[in-house]
């Protein structure tokens, strides 16, 4: 037998095993009733089928789909300008994605999710990111790199025309502000009255410009020294916020409300977005690449030292009544929509095809970048959901729920009426337990403290303090994670309004051209302060809600999140079409026909649904009958009849918002038959790709950066 049939039934052995040990896994966790399972099988279930996706289905997409071609020029280097345009290592250009994609997405969703159990979640991050998540970001990385680096919109104008480019194009802007509206109030959420956080988090700011001003002008290029710098100013910021939230004469200038942290969060958002990249956003990306890559690896240990058992139940009774407290919604479509990036998400079909194509050093890298980028995504998903299981239930929903459900009466002990009211739900918690649990992470109180995020750090703060035996204090570890969130968050706020800027730009280049000028100052503001004003007006919105504002936006962040990714999907579906390669569409055509039943349906049941807990327009009338009747009392949740009417305006946005929605899905499914259909009509191809060309002989030299 040669080496090479060796070699051959080697690699079927080990893929075989690893097979094996995915389905062992899998089966325990899906098929165990009434034994509590431990998190390291739903750790190992996820890995085996991360593995065995990327080793055989994308190289599936990559070898018969696509026919991906390795010897053929890439924009990068066809353009090679230094700026955009960069011939990058596949291994740092997987960082530089990874960073760009996963933002809060992957963090709250997962969390938000528990809420129905961790079986349902489970099954869908994986099934989700292996079919449609892992298979958009590829395709669309792909399409973009065979023309030239261009935008989604700029895409689907070249291959399905001008009128589908321009709705597009405005849809994919009105989206991107819903989705930084809802990521800056994750933040809020995690910050309001937490002086410690607060200080962490400010504190990376300076830290960052100084760190961009030593890579330019002090040290050019010397990477690995402002990295070292930026690590031990992390470790600086988080162990001297502990000592300003316990100093009263400097804690009062960092414990702000949520209004307070919303102007901040703005006026943040312009500046980040107006000032030179080097200044501010990149060194944003190191802190937060370390941080994002070095949380999830040591949770992933901690997970595999500590082995807990997952307290969530594996389906909750929430799942079969659709009356959870956290969000109310059936399981489908609701849990489909809620884990939104983990999974699948529209956002990320704006990143691969905005920066990764014009950094693509070969054809070939896009399968590790794209679809091994989301792989990674999903992961973190998976680790966010063991973290939200693992802690107490009971502890789960006292933090998730808005404080109007869990204190309607308007109790002074918070704690004492957050406990009952969890208690009588079925999930059994004492006020002490509360309170020390704060006590135990530095924060004056952990109850309603929606969005996710604190949940999450919780839960990382128990995982990672236990495995290092105690290493640490957990208020350290707690404020770690909050850290660690705030900063994959803020890095996707002051990037998306950047890159919602430069979309909107485009649009106003419509009406006068001049606008359309990045380079161009006066339009540069112009566009910037729409941008920020258009988020934050959502934010202050969702920041103000009595409801708890999460279970307002996250819905709408979720539907048009999904739909955004159908859009992408029904592109490449049309690529594919046009490539005469149609017998392999349905790899494009089976997530977008999925996305677009959830989407519409949830969609549909949030415009419709005569559910006060589901309708916007339900909840909006519900509250007109109210004020109306004469009967309206101030109370723990409305405190005045304009906290009424902000709810009733608030609801009747979004309904119209969502409604607008639901018709561009419609009329992108037209304008994508209509496309398919003229492509069947012909006998030739007739995809718009920039022609072959070969790569440049020395082009491992022009990655390494020897030449140019």
């Amino acid at each position: 037998m040669s080496s090479s049939q060796n070699n051959s039934a080697q690699n079927r052995l080990i893929w075989l095993i690893v097979a094996v040990i995915g389905a062992i896994a899998f089966g325990y966790v899906a098929l165990n009733r009434g034994e509590t399972i431990n998190a390291l099988w739903v750790l190992t279930a996820a890995i085996c089928i991360y593995l065995i996706a990327y080793r055989f289905y994308s190289l599936y997409i990559a070898d018969k789909v696509l026919k991906v071609d390795g010897t053929r020029m890439t924009p990068a280097f066809r353009h090679n300008d230094g700026l955009d345009y960069v011939p990058t290592n596949k291994v740092i250009l997987f960082g530089h994605h990874f960073a760009a994609i996963a933002g809060a997405g992957p963090l709250v969703g997962p969390v938000l999710a528990a809420q129905m159990g961790y079986l349902p979640s489970m099954i869908w991050i994986l099934v989700g990111v292996v079919l449609a998540g892992a298979v958009q970001d590829y395709m669309v990385l792909f399409v973009s790199t065979r023309r030239d680096g261009r935008s989604l919109g700029e895409l689907v104008k070249s291959e399905m025309g001008t009128i589908p480019g321009v709705v597009a194009l405005i849809a994919c802007f009105m989206i991107m502000i819903i989705i930084l509206a809802v990521l800056a109030m994750i933040v809020v959420k995690a910050l309001t009255h937490s002086p410690w956080g607060t200080f962490t988090v400010a504190f990376t700011i300076p830290l960052a410009v100084l760190m961009g001003v030593y890579l330019r002008y002090i040290r050019p290029g010397k990477i690995l020294e402002a990295s070292l710098m930026g690590v031990a100013g992390l470790i600086f910021a988080i162990l001297m916020g502990g000592h300003v939230a316990e100093n009263p004469n400097w804690a009062h200038w960092f414990d702000l409300s949520g209004n307070t942290l919303t102007w901040a969060l703005v006026i943040y958002g312009f500046i980040a977005a107006v000032l030179p990249v080097w200044l501010l956003l990149a060194p944003r990306d190191y802190l937060s690449t370390f941080l994002k890559i070095g949380a999830i690896v040591g949770l992933a240990l901690g997970i595999i030292v500590l082995m807990p058992n997952m307290q969530m139940p594996a389906v909750t009774q929430y799942a079969f009544s659709g009356k959870g407290p956290v969000w109310a919604g059936s399981l489908f479509p609701f849990l489909f929509i809620t884990i939104a990036c983990g999974a699948v998400s529209g956002f990320h079909a704006l990143i691969s095809s905005g920066t990764t194509p014009k950094m693509l050093a070969r054809e070939t890298e896009a399968r590790m970048i794209g679809y091994g980028g989301m792989l990674m995504e999903s992961f973190v998903a998976m680790m966010a959901l063991i973290s939200a299981s693992i802690i107490d239930p009971g502890v789960y929903f006292a933090m998730n729920s808005p404080i109007g459900s869990l204190n309607p009466t308007g109790l002074p002990d918070v704690a004492l009426a957050a406990s009952q009211t969890v208690s009588q739900w079925g999930f059994v918690i004492t006020p002490e337990t509360l309170n020390q649990i704060a006590a135990d992470v530095g924060e004056k109180s952990i109850i309603s403290r929606a969005g996710g995020a604190p949940t999450l750090a919780v839960g990382m703060a128990h995982i990672i303090h236990q495995a290092l035996g105690g290493l640490g204090s957990m208020s350290f570890w707690y404020h770690f994670a909050i850290l660690f969130e705030a900063l994959f968050i803020l890095t996707a706020v002051d990037a998306g309004t950047r890159a919602a800027r430069f979309m909107l730009q485009d649009l106003l280049g419509l009406i006068n051209p001049h606008l359309k000028k990045t380079q161009s100052l006066p339009a540069n503001l112009l566009a910037t302060g729409i941008v920020v004003a258009s988020w934050g007006y959502f934010l202050y919105m969702g920041v103000n809600d009595p409801l708890g504002g999460i279970n307002m936006l996250w819905p709408l962040f979720g539907i048009t999140n999904q739909m955004l990714a159908a859009i992408a999907l029904m592109l490449c579906t049309v690529v594919l079409f046009k490539m005469k390669r149609q017998k392999y569409a349905w790899v494009s055509i089976l997530p977008t026909v999925w996305l677009v039943i959830c989407t519409m349906y949830a969609g549909w049941l949030k415009v419709f649904s005569s559910d006060p807990a589901v309708g916007f327009f339900a909840k909006a009338n519900q509250l007109k009958a109210l004020l109306a009747s004469g009967n309206f009392q101030p109370n723990a949740v409305f405190k005045s009849a304009q906290q009424v009417q902000q709810v009733i305006f608030n609801n009747q946005l979004d309904g119209v918002l969502m409604a607008g929605f639901m018709l561009v899905i419609l009329a992108m499914i037209v304008f994508t038959v209509q496309a398919c259909r003229k492509a069947l009509a012909t006998d030739k191809p007739t995809a718009h790709e920039i022609p072959y060309a070969p790569l440049p002989a020395n082009a491992d030299a022009i990655i390494k950066g020897a030449v140019h």
